[in-house]
C-alpha cells in the first residue's frame, strides 16, 4: 500500500509578485510540515488574477515557463510535487496556465481552454488537455471554468490521470450576491462540479482557489480533496486555509472502479463525438 498525502490551498494573491513568491514559499513548507507530496495552489498564484471580467482589467505580469520565476518555483518545490497558476508568456499571445514542477523542473503545462465571459480579452485559449507521469503518479491538470465541462476531465481520465488537478480563481455570484458566502450558488456549482468531475471519472481531485477580494472579484475558496467516489476528504470551506488527505491511490480506485466502471462500461458508439456539428438551443 502506497498512501499518498495531498493538498490543495485557498489563499490570496495579488500583482506584487514577490509577495505572491513569499505566499508559495509559505503554503509549501506548512505543506511539507506536514508531510504532503502533492501540493496545489490557486489559478494566477503568480501575479493574481484578473481584476474584474468585463474585458478592461489589465493582465498579470507574463511569464516564461522555461523563465527564471518557474525555475524559482521549481527550486521551491524541491522533493514536492506542486501546481501554480501563472500567467504564461507564450510568444505571441499570453495564456491563463498552470504548471507542475518538482526540483528537477516542468513536469507538466496547461493552458486554459475555456475562457468564462471576457477573459478572451486578454487570454489565448489553450488547445487540449493531456496527462503526465510524475513521482506521485499521472496527473492531469485543468483551470478554473474548464471543469464545467465534463469533456475536459473525461479526455484526463481517458489518458490516464489518476489524479486531476483543478486551479481556479472562482468568485461568488456577482449579481445577486449572497452576503453570507457558504450559501452563495456560484460557491454551490463550484462544490458541485469538484464532486461530479471526481465522480464520473473515478479519479482523485484536488481543487484549489483564490480566497479573499482582488479588484471587484469576491472569492469562493473551498479549496478540498475528493475521492474516486464523490465524497469530499478534506475542505477548506469558504476561508484561506489548506485542505489536506491521505488516501492510497491505486487501491482507491480499483476498489471505486471494480463492480460499475465509468470508463471500462462507457459505449462510444452511443454517443458519438460532434464537434462543431453540435447544435446548441438558444
Amino acid at each position: 500500500m502506497t498512501v499518498l498525502r495531498m493538498a490543495a490551498v485557498a489563499a490570496s494573491f495579488d500583482r506584487d509578485l514577490a509577495a505572491d513568491f513569499d505566499r508559495v514559499e509559505h503554503w509549501v513548507r506548512a505543506a511539507r510540515a506536514d508531510g504532503v507530496r502533492l501540493l496545489a495552489l490557486p489559478e494566477a498564484a503568480l501575479g493574481g488574477y484578473l481584476l474584474s471580467l468585463d474585458g478592461t482589467a489589465g493582465a498579470p505580469p507574463p511569464l516564461r515557463v522555461d523563465g527564471p520565476e518557474i525555475r524559482r518555483l521549481s527550486a521551491i518545490a524541491g522533493d514536492m510535487v506542486v501546481a501554480v497558476g501563472y500567467c504564461e508568456d507564450g510568444g505571441g499571445d499570453r495564456y491563463n496556465s498552470v504548471v507542475c514542477v518538482t526540483g528537477d523542473g516542468v513536469l507538466g503545462n496547461h493552458r486554459k481552454v475555456h475562457r468564462p465571459l471576457n477573459e478572451d480579452a486578454t487570454y489565448g485559449a489553450g488547445d487540449g488537455f493531456a496527462a503526465f507521469d510524475t513521482p506521485v503518479g499521472r496527473l492531469g491538470m485543468m483551470i478554473c471554468y474548464d471543469k464545467a465541462f465534463p469533456e475536459s476531465a473525461r479526455a484526463l481520465a481517458l489518458d490516464g490521470a489518476e489524479i486531476v488537478v483543478c486551479v481556479s480563481a472562482w468568485p461568488g455570484s456577482a449579481t445577486n450576491p449572497e452576503p453570507d458566502l457558504a450559501k452563495d450558488r456560484w460557491k454551490r456549482r463550484f462544490d458541485l462540479f469538484d464532486r461530479a468531475r471526481a465522480l464520473e471519472n473515478q479519479i482523485v481531485w484536488l481543487s484549489a482557489n483564490q480566497s479573499g477580494t482582488f479588484g471587484s472579484m469576491r472569492f469562493v475558496a473551498s479549496a478540498k480533496v475528493v475521492d474516486p467516489g464523490g465524497d469530499v476528504l478534506a475542505d477548506t470551506g469558504v476561508a484561506e486555509g489548506m485542505a489536506v488527505a491521505e488516501l492510497d491511490v491505486r487501491a482507491a480506485l480499483e476498489t471505486a472502479r471494480r463492480s460499475m466502471g465509468h470508463l471500462r462500461d462507457r459505449q462510444p458508439h452511443a454517443y458519438p463525438v460532434l464537434g462543431d456539428s453540435a447544435v446548441v438551443a438558444g
